[in-house]
């Protein structure tokens, strides 16, 4: 297998003219697993995951969404309309049939993509996600940054852009500062992972997730909107992952989920919210269906 070299800045132009910028770890001729990303992230948030793909041999491909990193804005965007824009990447790459992850806030966007394109995706992985928001009684149980953030989104945006933009700033500008003050907010299980991969690095992914603050505050917003689907719509094989020391998401939405998608099996986990980069492989190889 031929290896990528973890090429972060690829990008493809959709048949509007929008750019999505995309970043490939592991093998060139891998099997294809797409990554979503989180919320206040980027293609890069899976760049850890680099060495563990190659070695299990995984074509790891992780795009920006609308307006998030290096990919063109696109305005009153839906979960599933990034579906619409994954087939169409797809295709570009000559990628026919994969499998996909998501984390966080990316895993109603996994789930939109696994709902959508059934044909072809193979399997679904759902990390540390949530529950549709405009059901009753999800979105208090938010952690509080996140319901800030998205009611500044959708009532101030102006004041939710120039918190974003003062954050990506001061990734870029103070690295160690910004990512060990991330590394001591969010708890111990996910703090020793940001300390383990570097302060650095996670300075460097925030400061690139939040380089538009207008595309963060569209993905606070279209993370309210209604999903099109529920999660007993999909029909695609479903891994629900959850971490036991997760401080951000509760894990009884992961058990709700698992029991709610047909035929999901849940996946209880040591670890925080970042609980997928203590099990990339093991991921990985349960979306290859091994």
């Amino acid at each position: 297998m031929s290896e990528s070299g973890g090429n972060e800045n690829l990008s493809v132009r959709l048949h509007d003219g929008r750019r999505v910028r995309y970043a490939q770890y592991g093998v060139t001729d891998g099997f294809p697993i797409l990554n979503c990303h989180g919320g206040l992230a980027c293609r890069l948030d899976v760049a850890a995951a680099d060495s563990i793909a190659k070695d299990i041999g995984i074509r790891l491909i992780s795009p920006d969404r609308p307006g998030i990193g290096g990919s063109d804005h696109k305005a009153g965007r839906t979960i599933l309309d990034w579906a619409d824009d994954v087939a169409e990447l797809m295709d570009l790459i000559s990628v026919d049939r994969f499998a996909v992850m998501g984390w966080s806030m990316g895993g109603q966007y996994a789930a939109a993509v696994g709902r959508a394109l059934v044909p072809r995706v193979s399997r679904v992985a759902i990390i540390a996600g949530a529950l549709p928001l405009t059901e009753p009684g999800v979105f208090a149980r938010l952690p509080t940054f996140d319901r800030v953030y998205t009611r500044l989104s959708q009532r101030a945006p102006r004041a939710a852009r120039l918190c974003f933009r003062s954050m990506g700033l001061a990734a870029g500008a103070f690295p160690t500062w910004y990512g060990r003050l991330a590394a001591g907010g969010l708890g111990d299980a996910d703090g020793k992972v940001i300390r383990d991969e570097g302060y650095g690095a996670f300075a460097r992914m925030s400061a690139e997730a939040m380089r538009q603050p207008e595309g963060v505050v569209e993905d606070y917003r279209a993370w309210m909107r209604p999903w099109g689907f529920a999660p007993e719509d999909l029909a695609v094989p479903v891994e629900v992952w959850a971490g036991e020391q997760d401080e951000l998401v509760d894990k009884a939405w992961e058990i709700e989920l698992a029991r709610r998608i047909p035929g999901a099996s849940l996946q209880l986990r040591q670890g925080g919210h970042f609980l997928a980069h203590l099990h990339y492989g093991e991921i990985f190889t349960n979306l290859m269906g091994r």
